[in-house]
């Protein structure tokens, strides 16, 4: 089987070692063609229309860190290109559980209302309606974290770290591997799952009190201190629980049911 996959970056090569390790042959495209991918740009269809065909795409770039006009350009038209250019094979779009805007702590399944405020949130939304539409498949990943990457122990082990008001905003996390896991998982579902969508989570959600309250029992580290609300996150403040039972009904489990079972095993890669 052939798995042409866009994005190469941190996810991206996750998802390539698992499927390379399941007999695949995968094509990973790039940007800027770093780590052995292929240079293309998907927001212009005549770089597009140059990828070599495959079986199956996933579609899980990053936006660079830009705006809603990288997000159009990545996202948006970025699918549709996909979709156009390869009409009948199956594409995968990476989302994210932040198209849910709920703020009252409610736990939140694939039916749940999404009304993003923020117009990164919106182009999301606008991806993956395009996905869905041609059959495709959509998983929504909660906050990814894994080696050498979370914010959140990070920002403990530089002593930057801050509990918001009371602490009761609830985290929602996915280890890269095991998201890596899931998509693989899909991909090979028979039938496949077409016109579905996954939230990719993990089996539990903490409050940021609970996370950090644990965390610096582990770490024999003093709690961080209170601050005030960051409303200035990229993809809009939100409280809720993200329930993956949707997947795990499916067959897969996560590795890692919470962030902290695997920190022992992450932190000496933040560590600074």
């Amino acid at each position: 089987m052939k798995l042409l996959l866009i994005g190469h970056g941190y996810l991206g090569q996750a998802i390539a070692h698992q499927f390379r390790a399941h007999q695949w042959q995968v094509t990973p495209v790039s940007l800027s063609g770093d780590h052995g991918s292929l240079a293309c740009d998907v927001a212009d269809p005549h770089a597009v229309a140059s990828l070599p065909p495959a079986d199956f795409i996933i579609h899980c770039a990053a936006s660079g860190r830009g705006g809603a006009e990288a997000y159009q350009r990545v996202y948006v038209d970025g699918c549709r290109h996909l979709i156009t250019t390869f009409p009948g094979t199956p594409l995968l779009f990476t989302s994210s559980s932040s198209v849910y805007a709920q703020t009252d702590g409610s736990t939140v399944t694939e039916t749940s209302p999404t009304t993003p405020d923020q117009a990164t949130g919106r182009l999301l939304l606008q991806a993956e309606q395009l996905t869905l539409a041609a059959g495709g498949i959509v998983t929504r990943l909660s906050g990814i974290y894994g080696p050498g990457r979370s914010a959140i122990l990070r920002k403990l082990f530089t002593a930057t770290a801050s509990i918001e008001e009371d602490g009761h905003r609830i985290l929602n996390q996915i280890h890269r591997d095991d998201a890596a896991r899931a998509i693989l998982h899909l991909a090979t579902q028979r039938p496949l799952p077409s016109g579905q969508i996954y939230n990719v989570s993990d089996s539990t959600p903490l409050t940021q009190l609970a996370c950090y309250t644990q965390l610096c029992q582990l770490f024999a580290l003093p709690l961080p201190p209170r601050g005030p609300r960051d409303l200035l996150r990229k993809r809009g403040w939100t409280h809720k629980q993200v329930s993956n039972q949707k997947l795990r009904h499916s067959g897969w489990q996560p590795h890692y049911p919470s962030l902290l079972a695997a920190a022992p095993d992450i932190a000496p890669s933040i560590l600074p």
